[in-house]
């Protein structure tokens, strides 16, 4: 992915991610507090990141935890991973997958750094 791309589709990525995530969370909290079921357990999880930049790795660690339900708690350069706190550890490893198809590639088309 090219850097004009990039600058293109991370800001387009983002906002959907937000509205998205948004809803999940308003629709977790009204489920609490309606007392609708039982409330998604939530859990850490630690993931990798693709080899970037510092400045890379802290707008993607931003870009998370600006997207509801989701907040790093930790991001560890040397080993290249992050602690996540996830509001709804059934959905963990989709909203995962959902940063690195979404975030990562344009990050690293402007912050990547070869392995």
């Amino acid at each position: 992915m090219n850097k004009l791309t990039a600058a293109v589709l991370l800001p387009l990525r983002f906002g959907w991610a937000m509205l998205a995530s948004g809803v999940q969370t308003v629709a977790a909290i009204i489920r609490r507090g309606l007392v609708i079921g039982t409330p998604p357990a939530a859990t850490f999880v630690r993931i990798g990141f693709a080899p970037m930049s510092p400045q890379g790795a802290a707008l993607l660690g931003c870009m998370i935890s600006l997207t509801p339900g989701t907040t790093v708690i930790d991001i560890d350069l040397v080993r290249r991973e992050m602690v996540l706190h996830v509001l709804d550890a059934n959905n963990a490893a989709a909203e995962v997958d959902a940063i690195r198809r979404d975030f990562e590639p344009p990050l690293l088309a402007w912050f990547g750094e070869s392995a």
